[in-house]
């Protein structure tokens, strides 16, 4: 755990390896949150209806949206799944929270999966969540300004 936190950037983080949402099960701890698309069976904490753009254009958009957010770092890539990982670090106490997106195919458009986690810790007084919906925020207007 100390080198967790006194760790930079992705240093210190369990190597990652892709995540399958079809397969995923969430932990009992209130420190996650996903997003899937309203049409994907399953789990989710939140569901959003397909985004009438291509996969590409999706999987661009969300990872410029996490270039550009403080104190995220590149974790994983994964291009021909169009999924991507980060590391997102707290301003406070340096602790690492992984966030995972994905774009898929989803009824008549592309399907967002996003889903943010602590590595530390049982409560994230839902700062998991907050991000999450920043985070679809931020798409969603990239997407209308093309």
């Amino acid at each position: 755990m100390i080198g967790l936190i006194f760790s930079r950037g992705a240093e210190g983080v369990p190597p990652p390896q892709p995540l399958d949402f079809a397969t995923l099960v969430l932990p009992s701890s209130p420190n996650t949150c996903l997003l899937t698309p309203s049409t994907a069976p399953g789990q989710g904490h939140l569901h959003h209806d397909p985004f009438p753009v291509t996969t590409e254009a999706a999987f661009a958009a969300i990872r410029a949206i996490a270039a550009g957010q403080p104190r995220t770092y590149p974790l994983a890539d994964y291009p021909a799944r169009f999924q991507a990982q980060w590391v997102v670090r707290s301003r406070l106490m340096n602790y690492p929270d992984i966030v995972v997106a994905e774009a898929a195919p989803a009824g008549d458009g592309t399907g967002l999966w996003l889903y943010s986690r602590s590595l530390l810790g049982r409560s994230d007084f839902g700062v998991n969540r907050a991000r999450v919906m920043a985070w679809l925020g931020a798409f969603e207007d990239r997407l209308r300004r093309g």
